[in-house]
């Protein structure tokens, strides 16, 4: 058997991190993903996909991503039921992340990351390809580019 579930997308609100009652860390968010073709119409549809990562990396996850932060899932599809408030059945799909990877830069001032708590994130830290062999998976190719873009989150679609 295998249920195996691999997303790259963009975050449609900051993560939400609460605590179970044995001290457990959760965060819940939801990854909007571009589906690879488009409709009928011409235009590309996007899923929104619920996500929950559990303990550490739950908190570096509401500390360090936030709206609009390009993010990869690796984990499981769950589907769970409960009871509402009025007595119905609800079933919710969502994935249990096993891993989460933060695919921009984000900005690591106003989030406090250092260097020390997560070297291989900042980009001057990060080995420079040699011109007499080819590119690595390692290798930064934007790691020169210093360009900041100022967006707001007026500006994102979601």
């Amino acid at each position: 058997m295998l249920n195996r579930v691999v997303l790259i997308g963009r975050l449609t609100a900051d993560p939400e991190l609460r605590y179970t009652n044995t001290g457990t860390a959760v965060a819940s968010f939801t990854l909007a993903v571009d589906r690879m073709r488009s409709n009928q119409s011409g235009e590309r549809e996007t899923d929104f996909i619920n996500i929950v990562v559990w303990q550490k990396q739950a908190e570096l996850c509401a500390q360090y991503l936030h709206k609009g932060r390009l993010a990869a899932v690796d984990g499981r599809l769950q589907i769970r039921s409960y009871e509402n408030r009025e007595g119905q059945k609800v079933r919710v799909a969502e994935v249990v992340a096993e891993s989460v990877r933060f695919l921009d830069r984000g900005d690591s001032s106003s989030t406090g990351m250092s260097a020390q708590q997560n070297p291989g994130f900042m980009p001057q830290n990060r080995p420079k390809p040699e011109p007499a062999r080819a590119p690595r998976y390692e290798d930064d190719p934007f790691a020169d580019d210093s360009h900041m873009i100022d967006i707001s989150d007026d500006d994102l679609p979601f």
